[in-house]
């Protein structure tokens, strides 16, 4: 760890966490708010660098995240992909020599296939380098836009988002089953029951979700169970997919909640998996990357 400690901060567009890391890495402090990179004005960052300083120390910062993208603090480009730990920390952008680093994210630009992530890279290295996960395999980073990522050798070779949570959210706000889709979901029969209709037909998901409606009309699916099913229509349909990209234990980063729900569409898969806390792994990343050029 740095000499002085360090304040990590995992910067999404919407919240934030942070991590007070003591001289033997241990966290200190944490806390989570709502000032995401769209609750900062553009000038304000400085100012923002200046008051986590004020309230946690002067300490050296090391953020993740969305602080690092076009509608961030500063732009620190993509590391395209296979991308390493070293790699990573050798493109950081030290905003502030010594004192401020904002980690840059991963694409894929070759090809057909393109896709980028910021933020789960520190999580993914952090996984890897505590012995959460196995360095080959795949790892899954579920959340809004989940992220499937394939592992050779504790390098991440390639990976695919996909908007499972952002969908579910428009279905429940915006569609013809928002009446319905009431409550959380949960892993109960209704939603083992959804993924197991899209992992046998992943590519009829949209007919599978406008059946969901069918269901309750005919009776064949209680309106309290919707929200349940439909999670599982979609998460079931991720599942499907992101399985593709390789074979291996999958390894599922980030809040239990989520990563339960995961873990049941892989038990009905029939993929074998390990479930890792995200806050662990994130805080495992910042640890790993210090080390690197302390």
């Amino acid at each position: 760890m740095h000499g002085n400690g360090l304040i990590a901060v995992d910067w999404g567009t919407t919240n934030r966490r942070i991590f007070v890391l003591g001289v033997d890495g241990s966290v200190e402090q944490r806390e989570a708010d709502a000032r995401g990179v769209t609750a900062i004005a553009a000038d304000g960052f400085p100012a923002e660098m200046a008051e986590l300083r004020a309230r946690f120390g002067d300490h050296p910062l090391l953020l993740a995240g969305m602080i690092g993208s076009t509608r961030g603090w500063k732009e620190a480009p993509y590391v395209a992909c296979p991308v390493t730990l070293p790699q990573l920390s050798e493109r950081m952008l030290w905003v502030e020599p010594g004192r401020t680093a904002i980690v840059p994210g991963a694409c894929i630009a070759g090809g057909e296939l393109v896709d980028v992530m910021r933020g789960e890279e520190v999580q993914v290295f952090g996984a890897v380098a505590a012995g959460l996960i196995e360095p080959d395999g795949l790892l899954c980073h579920p959340g809004t836009h989940a992220k499937w990522v394939r592992l050779e050798a504790g390098a991440i070779t390639g990976f695919r988002t996909f908007m499972t949570g952002e969908l579910f959210a428009l279905l429940r706000e915006h569609s013809i089953l928002s009446a319905q889709m009431i409550g959380d979901s949960s892993d109960c029969s209704a939603f083992r029951e959804g993924v197991r209709r899209s992992l046998d037909h992943p590519g009829a998901l949209t007919s599978h979700l406008f059946g969901t409606r069918a269901r309750i009309l005919l009776g064949k699916l209680k309106e309290e169970d919707a929200a349940s099913y439909v999670s599982g229509l979609l998460i079931g349909a991720d599942v499907a997919t992101g399985l593709d990209l390789g074979p291996g234990s999958v390894g599922l980063i980030g809040a239990p909640a989520l990563t339960g729900l995961y873990a049941a569409a892989l038990d009905e898969s029939g993929r074998s998996h390990q479930e890792v806390d995200g806050e662990e792994a994130f805080v495992a990343g910042a640890r790993a990357l210090v080390e690197t050029f302390a």
